[in-house]
């Protein structure tokens, strides 16, 4: 496996219909995390930490640009404030993709001083599957 650049990514996020869209151009930065709990099991005849892996989890705060053209990134996250749905996240990369249920928790507009209009879309992993890549 070769050294890469993280570009281009593809970033398909699901509507609240299940249908999902490709908002990989409103889309400016995003993190995400695929973490896993750990338990301290250190025995007191030990000198050093012992641990177990627990549960996994997952996180994506995805940040962008405000495009209200049809099936893009607003019509994409304009129910989150009124829908309980999960929706598949899929991130792709150099022919690997991680594909995640995901509830999101907030949609987030910001107008800042200059003019321009951004927003933040924070979820969370919603279905128990681990997380894995493909």
């Amino acid at each position: 496996m070769a050294k890469e650049a993280g570009f281009p990514y593809s970033v398909n996020v699901d509507d609240s219909a299940g249908t999902p869209r490709d908002i990989s151009n409103d889309i400016t930065n995003f993190q995400f995390g695929t973490p896993r709990g750990v338990q301290d099991v250190t025995g007191v005849d030990k000198s050093a930490m012992e641990r177990l892996l627990l549960l996994a989890d997952a996180s994506f705060s995805p940040n962008g640009v405000f495009n209200d053209a049809t099936n893009f990134s607003h019509s994409v996250f304009k129910t989150v404030p009124s829908s309980s749905v999960p929706r598949t996240v899929a991130l792709a990369v150099s022919g690997q993709t991680l594909s995640m249920e995901m509830l999101f928790t907030d949609y987030a507009l910001t107008r800042a001083q200059d003019g321009s209009l951004v927003w933040t879309a924070p979820a969370v992993l919603a279905n128990g599957t681990v997380p894995t890549w493909s």
